[in-house]
């Protein structure tokens, strides 16, 4: 791996910002080098929000990207907006619990993902970006799954969160690639 430009996108709530957060420490866990650049509106819950992660076995010069490797995109806004950064060859995963169009391109890997269905039918309404984070995680193999489920125990879900982490790792592990 030179470098993996990861993309995620959405709206405020729908834990796109802990998804990149828990890539870039998953990264940092395994020595890799990461940026991470995240974006989001001044609205607590439903305004835009997005975040690029690049992991690398170099120095990464800057958080900016113009392409990217993998677009995880939980919204049709983000979809519509941001699927043309994704590069030939490269994989977009889609959140179809909420996004009913279908990408336009044919030059990449599209996985249709259903998170709400896939974390309900868990008993974990609230894991969907979990879901949705082990899609993108077996999709690229940017990080190791261990690596993931560190980052559980140790940075994201710590204190009285620490009880979720078993349902979280039930949903990070589910989906299939």
């Amino acid at each position: 791996m030179s470098a993996a430009k990861l993309f995620f996108a959405g709206s405020g709530g729908q834990g796109i910002i802990l998804m990149g957060q828990m890539v870039t420490y998953a990264a940092m866990f395994e020595g890799k080098n990461t940026t991470y650049y995240p974006s989001y509106g001044p609205e607590m819950r439903g305004g835009t929000a997005n975040c690029t992660v690049i992991v690398s076995d170099r120095e990464v010069a800057s958080p900016i990207i113009y392409e990217t490797d993998c677009l995880i995109a939980m919204n049709l806004p983000s979809l519509l907006k941001f699927e043309s950064m994704v590069k030939p060859g490269g994989v977009l995963l889609v959140n179809t619990s909420i996004i009913d169009a279908k990408p336009a391109r044919t030059d990449i890997r599209v996985l249709e993902v259903p998170t709400t269905e896939l974390s309900r039918e868990l008993g974990n309404p609230r894991g969907a970006n979990m879901i949705m984070l082990g899609a993108a995680i077996r999709a690229t193999g940017v990080v190791n799954q261990a690596a993931i489920e560190r980052v559980m125990r140790e940075k994201a879900f710590t204190g009285k969160k620490a009880e979720t982490i078993p349902a979280n790792i039930k949903c990070f592990e589910y989906f299939k690639v």
